[in-house]
């Protein structure tokens, strides 16, 4: 699969798109067990963050599964052609009234895992016309190819902030 041109995303994208190599659907397969591999490995700093009002390692984690959720389902609804724009999400929101603190780093590191596996199915049977539309979220055009890319990308992104600053 060809990498997204700039045309195809907004600005904040090239944050995730620019981590990923040519292969995206073998980066997305492998992080379907990688980074819970990764997740598990953190059992004893689950509950940590790194600074006063920062997320705490479950926190992190609960955002990337939500985030994956919302690509996704952009995703699916650019891919069907969806003419409607979708609305944004307030990421801090979103992982404040989600209670993830009450939940063991094991059912997130589960959770992520079997998202992805079936998200894998919609992304594996996607042909190239899907892949070229677009849509618009958060009042940006995007398309289905580069939500692939920003989806491998923030696992990569966050994987690295953990590191940085959690370890």
């Amino acid at each position: 699969m060809n990498r997204p041109q700039t045309h195809e995303y907004p600005a904040w994208g090239e944050t995730y798109i620019k981590l990923v190599g040519d292969d995206v659907l073998e980066i997305l397969e492998k992080q379907t067990t990688d980074f819970p591999d990764f997740i598990n490995s953190l059992v004893e700093k689950a509950d940590y963050a790194y600074a006063p009002g920062k997320w705490t390692i479950k926190e992190v984690i609960g955002h990337i599964i939500d985030a994956e959720r919302v690509f996704i389902y952009r995703l699916m609804c650019f891919a069907r052609g969806e003419q409607h724009a979708l609305p944004g999400f307030e990421e801090d929101d979103y992982v404040a009234n989600a209670h993830f603190s009450d939940r063991s780093l094991l059912s997130l590191s589960e959770e992520f895992a079997l998202l992805r596996k079936s998200n894998l199915y919609l992304i594996n049977s996607l042909t190239e016309k899907e892949l070229n539309r677009s849509g618009t979220a958060s009042e940006r055009q995007i398309t289905v190819r580069a939500l692939l890319f920003v989806m491998a990308g923030h696992i990569i992104h966050h994987i690295s902030v953990i590191k940085e600053r959690y370890l």
